[in-house]
Order: C-alpha cells, then structure tokens, then sequence
C-alpha cells in the first residue's frame, strides 16, 4: 500500500515528531508555488533548538529538471533558469546526507560523508527558514552556499547561480541584501565554530532498523509558507519566471 501525506494545512501546534519518525523536507520552486523538491527523511532529533533529519541513500525522491529531461544542472546558466521545467521522480545517490535546522535561521547545515564513513564537509544551504507542517517542513532555496572543511576553512559556493537568478529576476535585489545579510550572519558563526559544527555530528550514525522512507501520495501539496512569505512570492511571480533548482544530489 502507497503511504500518504497526513495531516493539516497549517503548522504543527507546537508538536515534535520523534526519533525514527518519518516526514517530508520539501523545497518550493522560485518565483512559484509548486513543490520542485521532495525528499523523505528520518527524524533524528526535534526539540525547539533543533530539528535533525537523515536523507538515507537510495531514498525515493522528487527533483526538477528542464521539460526534455535535460538535468538542470547541465544546462548552460545562462538559460538554466529560464527553460521551462517539469518535476521527475528519482533517488537518492550516493552516500546520505544529515541535515540540520535550527527554527526561525534562513540556513540549514547539511553533513556529507564519504564512503566508508569518512567525513567530508559541512554545507551551508541558505534558504527561507524552514516552516512545520503536519507532514514535514517546506523552504525555498536562496542560490548562495557555504563549504565548511574539517579544517575550520570555509568557501562561498555558487555565487555565479545567486547572480543569475538576480539577473532573471528571480530575486529582487532587497531578498539577495538579505540572503548575503544571512551568510555573513552563518560565516560568523563559523568563525566562532558555534553550534552545529562544534556539535560533533560528524560522528553520529543512523540506527540501522531505520526503514527507507516512501514517497507517499500527497506529496505535492500545497506549500506551507511562512507569514508575509507570500506577498513577497506574488509580486516575484508577476515576472512570470518559471521554476528553479535549488541543491541537486552530487
């Protein structure tokens, strides 16, 4: 039997789902309404500091690409973001991902390992704070990331896609002051190595009773925005600018 999504429109009440338990972590596209990215996770830990989620390998997931099948990630940037785009169906490669949010921060922090469980780097992704639904959680992507090595060095990464998502109007200039705003913010945190890369994460494994999450039906329901989100979407849309990628499986 297919699972399927439960649960209300709105936010959980306060509710924290438990280690083991299995919700969604979606991304809506820009400029748009739709979901373009659905990954099913594992909870490993939800308090009100902290929500953890594991992206097993082999995972069903849903991802964009242009309307030929094309990969998004192929095309040429200069008309990565304005080809139309259809969502596929897919799955996780490679080794798993951990993934860190802490409620109301425009980043989350992602742990990406090796083979054999040696550890690579921490990814800063700058994105929307996540907002909680019944299901799971729903962000939009921002462009602009952050490598963080085992060294405590760190790089900005792909800051050519945050220009041209810009320059196709996909983020009005007032959003990206406020996305660089927010990776100096998640920089200083690096500097200081605060919470989560002083965490050791690094070491954590999944309990290996952990089923592999489905992709239930429902899964492209309506996304759940935060307050004053949505004006902001609206007046983007009117541009009529079509969806685009955020993060894509390495």
């Amino acid at each position: 039997m297919t699972a399927t999504v439960s649960g209300a429109d709105s936010q959980t009440a306060g509710g924290r789902w438990a280690p083991g338990e299995q919700i969604l972590w979606r991304y809506r596209e820009n400029a748009g309404d739709r979901v373009h990215i659905c990954r099913p996770v594992t909870v490993v830990r939800d308090t009100d500091e902290l929500l953890a989620a594991w992206l097993a390998p082999d995972t069903p997931c849903v991802r964009p690409v242009l309307a030929d099948g094309t990969p998004v990630h192929q095309e040429p940037l200069a008309t990565r973001y304005t080809k139309p785009r259809t969502v596929v169906r897919d799955r996780w490669y490679g080794m798993g991902v951990l993934k860190l949010a802490r409620p109301g921060q425009p980043w989350s922090v992602w742990l990406w390992w090796e083979r054999g469980w040696r550890f690579q780097h921490w990814y800063v992704n700058l994105e929307e704070p996540l907002t909680r639904w019944a299901g799971g959680v729903d962000s939009e992507d921002h462009f602009l990331d952050i490598d963080v090595y085992p060294d405590r060095s760190w790089r900005w990464r792909d800051e050519d896609e945050f220009a041209q998502a810009q320059r196709d109007g996909l983020m009005e200039r007032s959003q990206a002051r406020r996305v660089e705003e927010a990776g100096r913010a998640a920089i200083e945190t690096i500097t200081a190595w605060g919470a989560p890369f002083r965490d050791g994460w690094e070491r954590w494994r999944p309990d290996p009773a952990w089923p592999l999450p489905d992709l239930p039906d429902g899964w492209d329901r309506a996304p759940v925005r935060a307050a004053g989100a949505a004006g902001a979407a609206g007046a983007t849309r009117a541009a009529g600018r079509g969806l685009v990628n955020g993060p894509h499986p390495r």
